[in-house]
Order: C-alpha cells, then sequence, then structure tokens
C-alpha cells in the first residue's frame, strides 16, 4: 500500500487545486459581475437561444476592462466590461459580441471549462513533479525546465479547445442567420483591440491560437457548410 501512496497523494493535491481554484473564481466571478442587459445586445441573445432551440441566452458583465470573452466551469457566459465599452464606442458591432458569446457557449458545450480548472491543477502537479526530478540533474535549471514543458503542454490543450469552441460558434452564428462574417471581422480586429499582436511569446507556449491560423479555419468550415454563402 505505501507504493501508491506518493500516487495517492498527488490524486488528492490535483483535487484540492481544483477545488480551491473553482471556488476562487466563482468567488470573483460573483463579486464582480452583473447581468448582462444591453439594448443592442438582447436581439443578439435572443436569435442564438432561438438558434439552439432554447430561451433566451443569458450573459454577465465582468466588471474588469481587459477585452476578453469567458465561459466559467458553472457554466455562465460573461463579456468584460472593457468590450461592452468597445460595444458603446462603436468600435465592434453587437453582431461581433454576440460571435464572442457563441463562442464562449462553445467551450461549455464541449466541457472546456470545468477540463481547464483540471488542467490548471494538473499543470501544477507535472510543474513540481518534472521541477524535483530535473533539479537533481540540473540544479538551478531543473524548476526553470519544468514549468517552460508543463506550461507548454497546456497551451497546446488550450490551443485545440479554441479551435473546437470556433467551430462551434461558426456553426451556431450560421444556424442563426448571422454567418461567420461578424466572428472573422472580429479577430481581424482582436490584436490591435487587445494589445495581442505586439506579444513576443513564442507559439508553442501560446494559450490562444493564431488569429490568422483561426480565421483560415473558420473560412474553410463556412466553405464547408455553406457553398453558396
Amino acid at each position: 500500500m505505501l507504493k501508491f501512496t506518493p500516487i495517492l497523494l498527488l490524486f488528492a493535491y490535483l483535487a484540492v487545486m481544483w477545488m480551491f481554484s473553482a471556488w476562487r473564481l466563482r468567488r470573483d466571478l460573483d463579486q464582480n459581475s452583473t447581468p448582462l442587459k444591453h439594448p443592442r445586445l438582447t436581439p443578439m441573445l435572443e436569435r442564438l437561444g432561438r438558434a439552439m432551440d432554447l430561451p433566451p441566452i443569458t450573459a454577465h458583465i465582468y466588471e474588469v476592462e481587459p477585452i476578453n470573452g469567458l465561459a466559467a466551469p458553472d457554466g455562465r457566459i460573461f463579456l468584460t466590461r472593457g468590450f461592452i465599452r468597445k460595444l458603446d464606442a462603436c468600435e465592434v458591432t453587437p453582431e461581433e459580441l454576440a460571435s464572442v458569446i457563441a463562442h464562449e457557449l462553445g467551450h461549455v458545450a464541449h466541457g472546456h471549462a470545468r477540463r481547464r480548472m483540471i488542467d490548471f491543477a494538473g499543470q501544477n502537479a507535472i510543474r513540481v513533479a518534472l521541477a524535483t526530478v530535473l533539479g537533481r540533474f540540473l540544479p538551478g535549471l531543473g524548476a526553470w525546465l519544468a514549468s517552460i514543458v508543463a506550461s507548454a503542454v497546456a497551451a497546446r490543450l488550450s490551443r485545440q479547445d479554441e479551435f473546437e469552441a470556433d467551430r462551434f460558434a461558426s456553426a451556431l452564428m450560421i444556424k442563426a442567420g448571422l454567418g461567420t462574417d461578424p466572428q472573422i471581422s472580429l479577430f481581424q480586429k482582436l490584436d490591435a483591440l487587445t494589445g495581442r499582436g505586439l506579444s513576443g511569446t513564442p507559439a508553442w507556449l501560446m494559450s490562444h491560437p493564431p488569429t490568422k491560423r483561426r480565421i483560415q479555419a473558420i473560412t474553410a468550415h463556412r466553405d464547408r457548410w455553406s457553398p453558396g454563402e
């Protein structure tokens, strides 16, 4: 039984990390969000709901300035206040923000939000294990290398999730009669809006795929699903 103790401790550690991360995120969202009730977005929420044979989609505003969308592990959808400010300044359109909501719904539908919490705990466990092993052979460098490896693994999984959510969003936007043009036009603006285009992060450490590749994938799906569009 003792030989299984390290494995059991690892699983216990992962469970505790997942529960703590989920609790902390839920508390932050509860304290810093309000229901999304915007006259220009309400029709979009209704159209997305009808396309899914559901009531209007419920979303929330996360009261932070960075431009982003978020799917919480409990299934709630958020747009940041920064995104709403861009809408009010007419820098993005309601249809473009509908594509963000559709994307986040894709994360919920595929279970990405919950899995990412597990991945986060697993990433920490991998980092600790590798740092311990590598530290014996490469003192001073072991922890650094372990962090890079764990981050690269997590980033690859995250990029796969983003492509899946994009594909879901494309299908939903087409079914809602909004098409994929808002999805593509938002991506064409997004690097400038967020400053992400200035990042020098290596591609293999990026949690999101390059914008150009995402647009190419969306266009390929559109052409395959709607050849007459």
